[in-house]
């Protein structure tokens, strides 16, 4: 997983959250447990899916409360079963209760955002094509949603808008022709930038060719498109399919010979994954 994340980059993301929900204090568990309770706390799977997230559930832990102590029983990006356990903590009965949500908050929704992927990744098997993620994310969680992308065996498109080139529709209609968008994008990017334009049709594509895109993106194309745009491609450039893509029709796009597919449903709309945390006394 080639993916190396840097929880520094969102440590005030993951305070901001602790904080959220927090705030002056736990009133329940300052009332009902008492304040020399330890206890432990085990994460446990109630489905199968691909694990993320669990050096982000340690941070989080150290924030709610650095007594607290965690060990990771897994690794990110291995799938297992049902009603594994993939990390535990020990620490003051208090302090663990507190951190239950905010945890598992976040590893839910990475370990969905993993799974998901997988369950994609799966569809393209014995094919050439790759699947990406997109800039769909939720703002502040970038750097995690990308990172759960790649445990669940997807790779990263850019990471922002700063990172690579990509002329849309609404950028072409600022100028005459693909060429020309091309060409101004050409004369700013930065040196070995790579150039990603997307066409209208499948006949685009010799236009975005000729005019040195690096990389044809086919928005909202049917298959039968894709198929028309794979044959005028020839291979010359890298070809990405995104816009509609579900796990019905995913193979579909991939047997028509694209490189690459973007999925935006793998961090716009990914279900959490089903995870719980059984506290008991120590």
């Amino acid at each position: 997983m080639p993916f190396q994340l840097d929880l520094s980059a969102v440590d005030d993301v993951l305070k901001s959250a602790v904080r959220e929900d927090l705030g002056p204090g736990d009133v329940t568990t300052a009332a009902t447990v008492p304040e020399t309770s330890q206890a432990t706390g085990r994460y446990t799977t109630k489905q199968e899916l691909v694990v993320s997230g669990l050096s982000v559930v340690r941070r989080l832990l150290e924030l709610v409360d650095p007594a607290l102590q965690f060990r990771a029983l897994v690794s990110d990006g291995h799938f297992v079963g049902k009603g594994i356990a993939i990390g535990e903590i020990y620490g003051p009965a208090r302090s663990v209760l507190t951190a239950e949500r905010v945890t598992l908050n976040m590893l839910q929704r990475m370990c969905g955002i993993a799974t998901t992927t997988r369950d994609y990744v799966e569809r393209l098997k014995g094919t050439k094509t790759r699947v990406l993620d997109t800039r769909k994310t939720v703002p502040g969680l970038r750097i995690l949603d990308k990172y759960a992308v790649a445990c669940g065996g997807g790779e990263n498109h850019r990471m922002g808008l700063f990172d690579a080139v990509l002329i849309k529709n609404n950028h072409l209609a600022f100028h005459g022709s693909i060429a020309e968008a091309v060409r101004a994008a050409r004369k700013h990017a930065a040196p070995g930038m790579k150039i990603e334009v997307e066409v209208p049709s499948p006949e685009s594509v010799e236009e975005a060719i000729a005019a040195g895109a690096d990389r044809i993106l086919l928005d909202n194309l049917t298959v039968e498109q894709t198929r028309d745009a794979v044959a005028r491609c020839r291979g010359r450039v890298v070809l990405e399919s995104s816009g509609g893509i579900t796990l019905d029709n995913i193979r579909d796009y991939a047997e028509a010979g694209v490189d690459v597919i973007s999925v935006g449903a793998l961090t716009h709309s990914p279900p959490a994954a089903d995870i719980h945390l059984r506290v008991t006394p120590a």
